[in-house]
């Protein structure tokens, strides 16, 4: 092409009409349902993909700090990526040895467990049964609940055996340890621009709005994160040291899971105090023993409770302890691993648009119409 062809001209919106309303939810009905067939399809290999938006989601704050400092925004992703793999590299060196000898000492001593299970089970059937007599607790029926509780330990512990030495588990956990870095550092060298060209596809119409309402989720949904992060860590350490000083075989692994799974409302603190409580019970021949570890446990939802989320969550997450747990198991059970990693940036999502049409409701004639003075 020459410097003398002409340019051509620019494109006339003139003619263009304005889109219906019926074509506006077509194009949102048509969105959702292609993302869902998306995931439906591809959910097996999205998930080091959604775990790289994550980080770079996290990591972009810092790494902005590091742009204004001076820094390309490239080789401050580098750093923040580096970093990151860095800490969670001396974090696995650091606890590797003990986590393996203590999950070395939990195989060792299932079959124990598996028979105080089985004798606590008959015990108990017994005393049913002198209390309220052998048409209530028969012999078979007792015998039958006492093996079968004895083996429930054995099957849990080849189930998650045969489960974490699949090969699809190898594949994933693979996928996520080499792939996730990569696209993570992409991901957070171009996030301004991917930003900037997803706020160009907006519909101008709209623009305004659905841009007040992105920022309103990126509010709530940064606040979760990190904020549940730096709680997750902290009731982490405290359980893993708390429980492990009390003398805890199994403290080390109990507590660091325990506070990490404590994302989930409710779920983390009940799974890792039962868990403690019953080791406990099978461990140590004196109540005193069991009363430290309960003590600990105690102390640790207090601080929960009263410090730890209070200063790092507050009220700033207006996400309810119900909606997160829901959206959790949802998520898990619509698109499993994939499904637990998108259920909280989804529930934030949906949680400020329902806040956003209640408003609009209750200022709308449909909310404020009165019905018609009748006359006598």
């Amino acid at each position: 092409m020459t410097g003398n062809a002409p340019i051509p001209p620019p494109v006339s919106v003139v003619g263009l009409t304005g889109a219906t309303k019926a074509q506006r939810i077509a194009l949102v009905v048509g969105l959702l349902v292609v993302a869902w067939l998306a995931m439906q399809l591809f959910a097996s290999v999205l998930a080091p993909f959604v775990a790289a938006a994550v980080i770079a989601y996290a990591l972009d704050p810092p790494t902005t700090r590091l742009c204004r400092l001076g820094l390309p925004r490239g080789v401050a992703a580098l750093v923040m990526v580096l970093v990151l793999l860095a800490a969670v590299l001396l974090f696995a060196l650091l606890l590797y040895p003990l986590l393996l000898a203590q999950i070395s000492l939990l195989v060792y001593r299932i079959p124990h467990y598996a028979t105080l299970l089985q004798g606590w089970a008959r015990h108990v059937l017994t005393d049913l049964q002198d209390n309220f007599g052998s048409e209530l607790v028969n012999d078979k029926l007792r015998d039958l609940v006492s093996g079968q509780a004895g083996s429930m330990v054995s099957i849990l512990l080849s189930t998650v055996t045969s489960v974490v030495g699949s090969g699809f588990a190898l594949f994933n956990v693979l996928s996520l340890a080499v792939v996730t870095p990569v696209v993570g550092f992409y991901l957070l060298r171009d996030w301004p621009d991917v930003v900037v060209m997803v706020d160009g596809w907006l519909p101008r119409r709209y623009v305004g709005v659905i841009r007040e309402q992105a920022r309103e989720v990126d509010r709530i949904l940064s606040a979760w994160v990190r904020g549940q992060a730096l709680c997750c860590l902290f009731l982490a350490l405290y359980y893993a040291f708390g429980l492990t000083f009390a003398g805890l075989d199994l403290g080390l692994v109990v507590g660091l899971t325990s506070g990490l799974i404590s994302f989930i409302p409710y779920v983390g603190s009940i799974t890792g105090g039962l868990t403690a409580i019953g080791l406990a019970l099978a461990q140590f021949p004196q109540w005193q023993g069991v009363a430290v570890v309960a003590g600990i446990l105690v102390i640790g939802q207090v601080l929960e409770g009263y410090v730890i989320y209070p200063r790092f969550l507050g009220d700033r997450v207006e996400l309810p302890a119900v909606w997160v747990i829901f959206a959790l198991f949802a998520g898990g059970a619509a698109f499993g691993f994939l499904g637990v990693m998108l259920a909280v940036p989804v529930a934030a999502t949906i949680g400020v648009l329902c806040r956003f049409w209640l408003r609009r409701y209750l200022g709308s004639p449909l909310y404020l119409d009165h019905a018609p003075p009748t006359g006598k």
